[in-house]
């Protein structure tokens, strides 16, 4: 096996996984890395050190200060050349832009550095000289390394406790009964809703007469999770008021990934995830999970969204979109699981903004939906 370079150079771009691989890779780990870096992604270096600098790798930027003037950058790479001149160095030229890319690898070859490309499907690197072989990849990324690699913090997110068998047997319940539920499904969720501070909500007279109402309180009720006084609703918890407002279609989805997650070579997931971006905003995520060194983002909805005088669908959409965008990089991918079905506007949009959409009784179909959304290609 190579002796490891001491010094990584690093073409810093919106993607921060095909730096990070290699770097944290313990065959190939740097004892530095010399960021080279455009003025526009100076937020996404400064995510990058952030996270070698943790792993105990020294880090140093060069500023370039034309990223699309050939001659420039070919000047700066040859300034950093003679200044390192007989150090071990090797050239990551997987980020940048084309033009950084050619650049370094020309100076690359002319100071006889090796030069590599990082393909993150297949968690391999590839050398350029061709003199050694492809190099798999043992180094795995958490969520909160990549994460960070993107300037994200990760401030919570814990694995979802498996649900008792009573609330198992009613969630399966809800998935397959998914047309004849899903007007009361809608009440019950602003009923627990109005009940978020005090565990207990009102009932209307109207929701007192409803047959397809008391059907589903009961089936609740049977499972321990609400109980049904008078003309009130009370929740004998938060835990359970959650789990009626919504939070069983998060379980569902969170489970569904739980299982898939050996076929998909998942490597870390989490459910209800805390995370604030490179702009100090919060965000909420209800499940996330890596793979194929990719971030993988799903929003889980109960509420009407189908509705044309209410733009709640719209907003969900171009919300999950810009999240995705913001936390995790290009490359992130956004799925939305609702109860409800969209309208054919929304489901246009959806694919206008790449957001993958499974509703309705497709959540019954759930893992075979995931499989086809992390490895179309299968």
């Amino acid at each position: 096996m190579n002796t490891p370079a001491h010094t990584h150079l690093m073409l810093v771009s919106e993607q921060a996984a095909p730096n990070l691989l290699p770097a944290l890779d313990p065959a190939m780990k740097p004892k530095e890395a010399v960021l080279l870096v455009s003025q526009k992604m100076t937020a996404r270096a400064q995510a990058l050190q952030a996270v070698l600098q943790e792993a105990g790798i020294k880090t140093h930027t060069v500023s370039l200060p034309d990223e699309h003037d050939m001659a420039a950058l070919e000047s700066t790479f040859m300034d950093m050349a003679t200044q390192r001149e007989g150090q071990s160095i090797a050239l990551n030229v997987t980020g940048g832009n084309k033009l950084m890319a050619l650049a370094a690898q020309a100076v690359a070859q002319a100071a006889g550095w090796p030069a590599f490309y990082v393909d993150v499907d297949t968690d391999h690197v590839v050398w350029l000289d061709k003199t050694r072989p492809a190099q798999a990849l043992t180094q795995q990324l958490r969520l909160r390394h990549y994460l960070r690699g993107y300037g994200a913090t990760l401030t919570d997110g814990v694995d979802r406790p498996q649900p008792n068998p009573a609330w198992q047997t009613l969630m399966t319940d809800l998935v397959l009964n998914v047309g004849t539920l899903s007007e009361p499904i809608g009440q019950l969720n602003y009923l627990a809703q109005e009940a978020k501070s005090s565990l207990r909500a009102p009932l209307s007279v109207r929701q007192l007469d409803s047959r397809s109402l008391e059907t589903l309180l009961r089936k609740f009720e049977q499972a321990q999770l609400l109980q049904v006084k008078g003309a009130s609703l009370h929740f004998p918890s938060e835990a359970a008021r959650a789990f009626a407002n919504g939070g069983w279609i998060e379980h569902h989805v969170y489970q569904t990934v739980s299982q898939v997650t050996g076929p998909l070579a998942i490597r870390d997931k989490a459910a209800n995830l805390q995370v604030q971006d490179i702009s100090g905003q919060p965000n909420e995520m209800d499940v996330a999970f890596l793979a194929r060194n990719r971030l993988f983002v799903i929003e889980c909805k109960t509420a009407r969204m189908d509705n044309p005088e209410d733009l709640k669908a719209n907003d969900t959409l171009y919300k999950l979109s810009e999240n995705c965008r913001r936390i995790g990089g290009l490359g992130t991918r956004g799925m939305l699981a609702t109860y409800r079905p969209l309208r054919e506007a929304e489901l246009r949009l959806a694919k206008a903004l790449h957001i993958e959409v499974v509703a309705g009784a497709a959540l019954g179909r759930l893992d075979e939906k995931l499989k086809q959304w992390v490895n179309p290609k299968a």
